[in-house]
C-alpha cells in the first residue's frame, strides 16, 4: 500500500480563483474602460434623454394635432441616435451595431409621414429614454467607489496620523475607524462587478432596442441579394451584347460581303439572285440583332446618360428638351430604365399626343432619382393595369399605344416597380400630360 494521502476539499480551487478574480479586477482594462463608458454616457446621454421627455409630450400632444410637428422631428433625430451612441461603445467597448434600416418610404414627404409609424425611430427613443438614468446608476456609485473606497480603507491610518484626527466620516473611535475601512474594503471590491452588471444591462437594451430584428435583418438580406442579381444580370446582359456585337454581328457582316462579292462576280443569273436574295437575309437579320442589342443595353449608356438622353430627344419627332442633375452615375439596371422609358414617352407622344413640345426632366436626391416627362399635347393618358380597359374614349398622350401588349405606361410601371419604384400620370382631358418615375438611386 502506498501513502495515505488527504482527499482534496472539492471547489477550493475554485474558490482560490474567484477571489483572485475579485481582487485582481480593478488591475483589468476592462474595468476602467466601462467606467469610462458610463460617465461619459452621463455627459452625452442627457440631450438624449432630454429628445426623449420631449418626444414623450410631444406624442401626448399629437392626438391634438398639436404636437405632430414637434413629434415628427423628434423621431427624425431619435433615428440618429443609434450612431451617436455607437462611437463611444466602439471605442471603449468594442461593441458595434448596424446602421438603423432605411425608412420605405421615398422622397422627402414621403419619409416625413412615415415617421410617426416607424418601429426603428420609436425603439431609439425609447432606447434613449432608458439610457440616461442607467447611466447615472453605473457612473455614479463607479466614481465613488474610486474616490471613497481607497479613502475608506485607509480612513485608520489618517484618523491616526492627522493630529486632529479625520473627520470626514465623523468618526471618534478606533473601532469606528475600521468598521468604516471595512465599508471601504467592500465598496472597493464591489464597485467593478456593479460597473459590468451595468454595462450588461445596457448591452441588452442595445440588443433589444437597437439591432436590427430578424424579420428586418432578412429584409436587409433580400434586398441585398435582389441588388446583387440585377447587378449580375446587367453585367451579363451588357457581356451578351459585347459578343453578339463583337462575334455574331461581325460575321454576319463578313457572310454579306462575301454574298455581296459573289453577286458582282458571278456570270450566272440565278446564281446572282440566289446571292442577292441571301444578302437580304443576311441585312434583316443584321437589323433584327442591331435591335435585340440595343433592347438589351443600349450602347449609348456607355457615355453616360446623360448623353444618351440628349441623344433620343435630338432624335425626337417632337422638339423635345433635356435636363439632367444627377450628383452620380446610377447602377446601369437604372440607367437603362430610365432610358427606355423616355424612348417609350417620345415614341407614344409622337404617335399619339399632337403635342409640339416635350420637356423631360432628370434629378437626383433624398436617395431616389425622379424622372418627369411633360407634352403640351390633348392630354387623357392612363395608366392601364392587366385586364383593365379604358372608361372614356381612346387613351391618348404617352403610354397609349397598345398598353395589353407591355409597350405603354403599364409595360413602364411594371419595369419601375421591378426595381422598387413608381410610375404616376396626371393627364387631364386638354393636357398637359406628365408622367414621374420614381426609382431609387442604389439598385
Amino acid at each position: 500500500m502506498g501513502p495515505r494521502t488527504r482527499p482534496a476539499i472539492a471547489g477550493a480551487p475554485r474558490a482560490g480563483g474567484l477571489v483572485v478574480i475579485v481582487l485582481r479586477a480593478w488591475l483589468t482594462g476592462r474595468t476602467w474602460r466601462e467606467l469610462a463608458y458610463l460617465v461619459s454616457g452621463v455627459l452625452i446621454g442627457l440631450p438624449a434623454f432630454v429628445l426623449a421627455v420631449v418626444g414623450t409630450v410631444a406624442a401626448a400632444a399629437s392626438v391634438l394635432t398639436v404636437g405632430l410637428p414637434l413629434l415628427v422631428g423628434v423621431l427624425a433625430l431619435a433615428r440618429l441616435t443609434p450612431g451617436y451612441f455607437r462611437g463611444p461603445a466602439r471605442a471603449m467597448l468594442g461593441w458595434d451595431w448596424g446602421d438603423p434600416p432605411p425608412l420605405p418610404a421615398r422622397g422627402r414627404w414621403g419619409r416625413i409621414r412615415a415617421l410617426p409609424g416607424d418601429p426603428t425611430a420609436w425603439r431609439a427613443l425609447a432606447y434613449c429614454f432608458a439610457r440616461w438614468p442607467l447611466m447615472v446608476a453605473g457612473a455614479y456609485p463607479g466614481v465613488l467607489g474610486v474616490v471613497l473606497a481607497p479613502l475608506g480603507l485607509t480612513y485608520p491610518l489618517w484618523w491616526w496620523l492627522l493630529p486632529d484626527g479625520f473627520r470626514a466620516f465623523d468618526s471618534d473611535t478606533w473601532g469606528h475607524t475600521w468598521w468604516i475601512a471595512l465599508q471601504g474594503l467592500a465598496l472597493l471590491l464591489a464597485t467593478p462587478w456593479w460597473l459590468r452588471l451595468v454595462v450588461l444591462l445596457d448591452r441588452f437594451l442595445v440588443r433589444g432596442l437597437l439591432h436590427p430584428s430578424r424579420s428586418q435583418q432578412r429584409i436587409a438580406e433580400l434586398e441585398a441579394g435582389r441588388a446583387a442579381l440585377r447587378s449580375d444580370a446587367a453585367a451579363l446582359l451588357r457581356r451578351v451584347e459585347r459578343d453578339l456585337h463583337d462575334g455574331t454581328q461581325a460575321r454576319l457582316v463578313a457572310l454579306g460581303l462575301t454574298l455581296s462579292r459573289i453577286e458582282s462576280r458571278s456570270t450566272q443569273e440565278p446564281v446572282r439572285a440566289l446571292a442577292a436574295d441571301a444578302r437580304g437575309t443576311v441585312t434583316e437579320a443584321l437589323a433584327e440583332l442591331r435591335d435585340i442589342v440595343r433592347g438589351m443595353h443600349p450602347p449609348a449608356l456607355d457615355d453616360g446618360l446623360e448623353v444618351a438622353l440628349t441623344t433620343l430627344a435630338a432624335r425626337s419627332a417632337v422638339p423635345a428638351s433635356v435636363t439632367v442633375s444627377l450628383a452620380a452615375r446610377p447602377p446601369d439596371a437604372t440607367a437603362s430604365a430610365l432610358y427606355f422609358a423616355v424612348a417609350e414617352l417620345l415614341t407614344n407622344i409622337a404617335r399619339h399626343a399632337d403635342a409640339t413640345r416635350v420637356r423631360v426632366d432628370l434629378r437626383g436626391g433624398n436617395g431616389c432619382l425622379r424622372l418627369t416627362v411633360t407634352d403640351d399635347g390633348q392630354g387623357g393618358a392612363a395608366l392601364l393595369t392587366s385586364g383593365s380597359a379604358p372608361a372614356g374614349p381612346a387613351v391618348a398622350g404617352p403610354g397609349a399605344a397598345a398598353p395589353s401588349t407591355g409597350t405603354g405606361l403599364a409595360g413602364l410601371a411594371r419595369r419601375a416597380t421591378a426595381l422598387d419604384g413608381s410610375l404616376t400620370v396626371d393627364s387631364p382631358a386638354g393636357g398637359p400630360t406628365t408622367v414621374t418615375m420614381i426609382l431609387p438611386e442604389r439598385a
